[in-house]
């Protein structure tokens, strides 16, 4: 309320000092023919400034401001996958029964275009996902995890993740997923049931894991094609890939 009154006192203010101009102008120059003259186009010139400030100039400057924003939410996401995101999915791909299927379709190069990336990310989505139990190392898991999860923490600060509804997704599967790993003092002898909660867990952060990855190597392979070629030589779905550069 006390901003708007102060809204409206600054407004009568400015329109005090305009009738105080008009006024000055008739008493110079007695002419109020030529004052409603102006008057009236200066109105009627309004509309097309309103216009132009709002339809355009601040489309605009909307579209350049939410370019920056993506900008630093795939840093923010760059920095996901350097720091524990590539690696989940490594692990998370070695228990998977059905990899070769993701393998032959996701052996990605130089030659992939933005119509085939789009199109493997609408496969993945529709993919079924499966993880099994007994090939997880949890301990491995649990290790990785709970070493990131200050990281993880500090990323659910970044208010640019609001930008990004699906990598705020992931990001809270895979902090769930900490969460109940490092809940747990041991994991000898669990019961079935705890596996299997624990295995639909990792299902759910490897098909989120996996569809952002994808996004992700599309965006590095269109604007930082060095960061591209370090991805792709990092592909855990790559039998023959390899950090080292050897052509």
């Amino acid at each position: 309320m006390k901003k708007n009154r102060n809204e409206l006192f600054i407004g009568l203010i400015f329109l005090g000092l305009s009738i105080a101009a008009y006024t000055v102008h008739y008493l110079i120059f007695r002419d109020p023919h030529h004052i409603f003259i102006y008057l009236v186009g200066d109105i009627a010139f309004v509309f097309i400034e309103v216009f132009l400030v709002t339809l355009i100039i601040h489309r605009v400057l909307d579209e350049r401001d939410k370019k920056q924003r993506l900008e630093k939410l795939n840093m923010v996401i760059g920095a996901f996958f350097s720091e524990v995101g590539t690696q989940l999915l490594t692990k998370m791909a070695a228990c998977d029964p059905s990899r070769d299927i993701l393998a032959s379709r996701l052996v990605i190069d130089n030659k992939w275009t933005c119509q085939e990336f789009g199109d493997v990310v609408k496969w993945l989505k529709v993919y079924s996902f499966s993880i099994d139990h007994n090939r997880v190392n949890w301990e491995e898991f649990k290790t990785l995890l709970g070493e990131k999860r200050d990281f993880l923490l500090r990323l659910f600060e970044n208010q640019n993740l609001l930008e990004h509804e699906s990598f705020s997704e992931l990001l809270q599967a895979v902090f769930h997923l900490a969460e109940e790993l490092v809940a747990r003092n041991s994991f000898t002898d669990l019961p079935v049931t705890d596996s299997m909660h624990l295995t639909g867990d990792v299902t759910r952060g490897y098909k989120l894991l996996i569809v952002q990855w994808a996004l992700h190597i599309n965006h590095l392979k269109k604007d930082y094609p060095y960061l591209f070629s370090l991805a792709v030589r990092q592909n855990p779905f790559d039998s023959a890939a390899t950090v080292v550069v050897k052509e």
